[in-house]
């Protein structure tokens, strides 16, 4: 994929603020100190998403790697990798940080791990660390009404500022969850490695919202997508879910809509009505059905860079009108990008893992 030109006008991807910089240095002396590291990282990019300058401090911790944003993760995909975590002896959870039931599940595992601790120590800290975006504030604030619940003579705490950009939570904040013995629970940024090792990681990262898309450009992340998707041949996947549709048999919904898909973006205030439902849904399909056809039609060869070129500017073109976007809109190839990107973020592309499992060596 790094091959396709994706360096071409912004090499190598480096996203990394002055403030996550300095936060670093604080996680870095504040683990020193910590009993047990809750890691999040995105269900969609598992070993994409891991901070590989704090590996080497995490793995002489208890921790648990939260794989989070399992609802957008293909989920036969899913049970693969937490084999794979669990070959590595690495604890591991998919979760859905919006989920009560789910972010249960992994305090009840942590709590486990410090069995062991609890018996000598009186108070106890954790940390939640991971890469922008993964989901760490969010996960915060369900433990917080978790903790509420369980404890409610505890003073109210404040929630974790929660945001859909990567970096929006810039203090390291700590807050107390659970009393005999004390655990304390701290938030800390998301820090991301200086620069990313190679382009397609940053890639990943960018399709995934770690990196802001102004720094890697939306039409670049839709190029990958689209190469993602192709050599994959998920279109042909789509064509199988459901026939008729895909034939083009269109229900219409009851009266004519347009929906704003910045809506569909985490925390907006307009959830969609039913009819609103439809026109997501038909404006899915049209878009499906436009990568299944373009895709069908294809007469290259998937593997030749120049012909997978061909292919995705062909379908550029075709999700333009897919997704009703005026045919002489000056900046139309940037407005397919964002709205396609949209459609793959909220998961109404369906679900979707970006990493390959690992191959693991079985010793007899």
């Amino acid at each position: 994929m790094g091959e396709m030109g994706f360096n071409a006008g912004g090499g190598v991807i480096n996203w990394f603020p002055g403030h996550m910089a300095a936060a670093t240095r604080a996680i870095r002396q504040r683990l020193k100190v910590a009993d047990f590291v809750i890691e999040v990282r995105d269900a969609r990019i598992p070993l994409s998403s891991a901070n590989a300058d704090l590996q080497p401090q995490l793995s002489g911790k208890r921790r648990v790697i939260a794989l989070n944003k399992k609802d957008l993760a293909n989920p036969n995909i899913m049970h693969r990798w937490t084999h794979y975590f669990d070959t590595c002896k690495q604890d591991c959870v998919p979760i859905s940080a919006h989920s009560k039931g789910s972010v249960k599940k992994l305090l009840d595992l942590v709590e486990y791990k410090l069995k062991e601790v609890i018996s000598r120590e009186p108070t106890l800290l954790v940390m939640v660390v991971g890469v922008p975006n993964v989901g760490k504030s969010a996960l915060i604030n369900s433990i917080h009404q978790i903790a509420l619940s369980r404890f409610p003579a505890q003073e109210k705490m404040k929630r974790a500022t929660v945001g859909p950009l990567p970096g929006v939570t810039q203090d390291i904040a700590g807050y107390k969850i659970a009393h005999q013995p004390s655990i304390y629970v701290l938030d800390t940024p998301g820090v991301l490695v200086p620069s990313i090792p190679d382009i397609e990681t940053g890639l990943k990262l960018a399709l995934a919202g770690s990196v802001k898309d102004s720094v890697v450009g939306e039409e670049r992340i839709a190029q990958y997508l689209l190469a993602v998707l192709n050599t994959r041949g998920t279109p042909f996947h789509w064509k199988h879910l459901n026939n008729r549709r895909m034939e083009g048999i269109r229900y219409e919904s009851e009266e004519k809509n347009e929906y704003n898909l910045k809506n569909l973006k985490p925390k907006r205030m307009n959830p969609p009505n039913k009819s609103d439902v439809v026109y997501i849904e038909d404006l899915v399909m049209e878009v499906q059905r436009a990568l299944y056809l373009s895709l069908t039609e294809f007469n290259g060869n998937i593997e030749d860079e120049g012909d997978l070129e061909g292919l995705i500017d062909q379908q550029f073109g075709a999700l333009q009108k897919a997704l009703k976007i005026p045919h002489k809109a000056s900046e139309a190839r940037l407005m397919v990008s964002k709205k396609f990107l949209t459609l793959f973020r909220t998961g109404k592309l369906g679900p979707f893992i970006l990493d390959d499992v690992p191959h693991v060596e079985h010793r007899s």
